[in-house]
């Protein structure tokens, strides 16, 4: 498979295995309780032996092949539970962490949990992750210095069919998550970076996974020395024996040479929810883990917990477990139970998962928030959504939505359902909401839709904020659509397109209601990076609500085609001063495309996680442009350029043939 064409390869699995509507109950009212569900369990029950799962999935393996030979075709599905009646739109108007090295330069979404990104900080120096190579910047005493360059593969190895894709720091340890098409499944790459900031090629793990990749989601978070990591497992489709599609790890040799994949679970840490595994029509084609290592052991410490389902999936990490929400999409009428399930999985490696039947698709990971203070987790959900996976969160309507509010204490075996009383409608979008956005903020769950790029999406929009404890929900009228939303200290920041270029608007949600706020219209521009880590807010250190900082996000301009494959889409970025909440422009720093030369690119060679990224870094503020780092200086509300410097490999000219 070319590696070109690795991501939309998988749109033919993506729409064989994630089609179809999830129904949301009927629900009244507009305030949600937070009762429990009737005596829930105390937890999932696992298989007892490795004969009873293997039993079990040969059972499923012969059932899933016929479901989908039927599906291919063309055997109609059952008809799903009606629809739940929408609110009308009539709304008011419109383990302990271990200490960091150095400081978070990443836009994460929950603070101590680390997300793999392509440009992390340690000690004096930045690390950079860049089309298949580790880079190291040197920023002592002021300066900005190339020091190192490294494959992000394993020595004596082709990087063709690979991508490497999010980096982590622990301790002295650089870590490359990739997934390889050549070597089969994902890759744990590890680095030591010395004092100088020299890079040395440790080992390499290989995790079984098919690929994780997704739009939005980071498959590795790092809490402390921990790495936590998600990945989906197909079952039924290969192998003789069914538990080989359990989770495994092989160390990869010095030699090229690899060891068998070492189990690191067994059936005893895997689970199912019992009102799935006796159903007959229940979807069960993915087993998905949740893997956890210790990134400082000498050989790579790893052990899984695993839940089998349907394999569409949204996760989120929280400080305390992962929650992870899949959605089944086919099955029986209206008595069949709940068509989704979402299942917590305590970090404690001792302690038991446990589960709870919903109705609703979560967006993507930003639809959920743990209340660690109020013992519950909220989530947004919709009646129709593709999941995690590909470009599922860009996809489904916004036309059916609720916000489900579960008690932890509501976790359980997996035989209950969340009550209705849980379920709270909140106002819709319309069915035209392609690229739906959403976040929690302060005491709010924000959300909105919008296009991406030039003259994309709805020109006017909105936003809709809800109260998270209870009352009205306010429909606020934007001039732009809603292509990105993140917390601007105790307030919120809505970006998106419009026709004369790209939209700000604040919103400010600290008074009795939300209410809009300032706008900026930076002209003839369009976002350049639709990651979460593309965007980063520094508050000033005198400013501890955020009513004043920098904001800074990668823009588009026009590259010439033959740089594009360089600079992909961002080839400038934009800061934004915010003083007493009142916005100015404060300039941009521009890429140098004339500059760029080839680069010899031999693995990972499409910037799927964006190549451009804000960074702040005490006094001093950066601009990742490609194989540019820009550094400029704020003085009086503008920034200026005071140096860059290229890190690009340096490559032998070519032989005349």
């Amino acid at each position: 498979m070319s590696p070109t064409v690795r991501r939309p390869a998988l749109i033919v699995l993506t729409a064989l295995l994630f089609g179809g509507a999830i129904i949301l109950p009927a629900c009244s009212g507009t305030t949600a309780t937070t009762q429990a569900v009737t005596e829930p369990g105390r937890g999932l029950t696992a298989f007892q032996s490795d004969d009873e799962l293997r039993t079990f999935l040969q059972r499923v393996r012969a059932r899933e092949e016929m479901r989908v030979y039927d599906v291919q075709e063309g055997a109609p599905t059952a008809s799903p539970p009606p629809m739940m009646q929408a609110e009308p739109s009539a709304y008011g108007a419109a383990d302990a962490a271990a200490a960091p090295e150095s400081e978070s330069i990443t836009n994460n979404q929950e603070a101590g949990v680390d997300e793999g990104g392509i440009v992390k900080n340690w000690r004096d120096y930045l690390v950079v992750l860049r089309r298949g190579r580790l880079f190291t910047i040197s920023l002592a005493s002021g300066s900005m210095r190339p020091v190192a360059t490294i494959n992000a593969f394993p020595p004596g190895v082709s990087g063709q069919d690979d991508w490497y894709d999010e980096m982590l720091i622990a301790g002295d340890r650089v870590i490359v998550i990739g997934y390889s098409y050549a070597r089969g499944g994902t890759e744990v790459n590890r680095f030591r970076i010395a004092a100088d900031g020299q890079l040395t090629f440790e080992d390499a793990w290989h995790l079984k996974s098919n690929d994780y990749y997704s739009s939005r989601n980071y498959a590795s978070r790092l809490i402390g020395n921990r790495l936590v990591y998600y990945t989906p497992l197909y079952v039924g489709w290969r192998g003789e024996d069914p538990l080989d599609a359990l989770p495994g790890v092989r160390k990869w040799g010095a030699d090229g040479s690899t060891a068998a994949f070492r189990r690191i679970t067994d059936a005893r840490r895997v689970f199912i929810a019992p009102s799935i595994k006796g159903r007959e029509d229940a979807s069960i084609d993915a087993l998905h883990s949740v893997i956890d290592c210790d990134l400082t052991a000498a050989e790579l410490d790893c052990q899984a917990t695993a839940v089998l389902g349907p394999s569409s999936r949204n996760f989120y990490v929280s400080a305390n477990a992962v929650y992870l929400s899949v959605s089944d999409y086919g099955g029986g009428q209206d008595a069949r139970p709940a068509p989704s399930y979402v299942y917590r999985l305590p970090f404690a490696r001792e302690d038991t998962p446990s589960a709870i039947g919903t109705r609703g698709v979560p967006i993507d990971q930003f639809s959920f928030r743990e209340d660690a203070a109020a013992n519950r987790l909220d989530i947004l959900v919709r009646a129709e959504g593709r999941g995690d996976a590909m470009w599922g969160p860009e996809q489904g309507e916004g036309t059916n939505l609720a916000l489900l509010q579960l008690p932890l204490s509501a976790f359980g075996d997996g035989s209950s359902e969340a009550e209705t009383g849980m379920y709270r409608r909140v106002p819709a979008l319309g069915a035209n909401a392609y690229n739906m956005q959403n976040r929690f903020v302060g005491a709010y769950l924000l959300y909105g839709a919008g296009g991406s790029g030039y003259g994309a999406g709805e020109r006017e929009g909105g936003i809709v904020a809800v109260p998270v404890a209870g009352g009205e929900a306010r429909r606020l009228p934007l001039p732009h659509g809603v292509e990105r939303i993140e917390a601007l200290g105790r307030d919120a920041l809505a970006i998106g397109n419009m026709g004369e270029g790209l939209g700000f608007t604040a919103i400010h949600l600290g008074g009795d209601r939300p209410a809009i706020g300032e706008r900026y219209v930076q002209r003839a521009a369009a976002q350049g990076e639709s990651r979460s880590h593309g965007f980063f807010y520094r508050p000033d250190r005198n400013s501890p609500d955020g009513a004043s900082g920098t904001i800074g996000l990668p823009v588009m301009r026009s590259v010439e085609p033959a740089h594009s494959r360089f600079f992909g889409s961002a080839a400038a970025m934009l800061f934004l001063r915010r003083d007493n909440r009142a916005f100015t422009p404060a300039g941009e720093l521009d890429a140098r495309p004339g500059d760029v030369t080839d680069d010899g690119c031999q693995a990972s060679c499409v910037d799927w996680y964006g190549n451009a990224r804000p960074i702040f870094l005490g006094d001093r503020v950066f601009a990742l442009l490609g194989y540019e780092l820009v550094e400029g200086s704020l003085r009086n509300g503008r920034i200026g350029e005071i140096g860059r410097v290229n890190f690009a490999p340096r490559i032998a000219a070519r032989k005349p043939d």
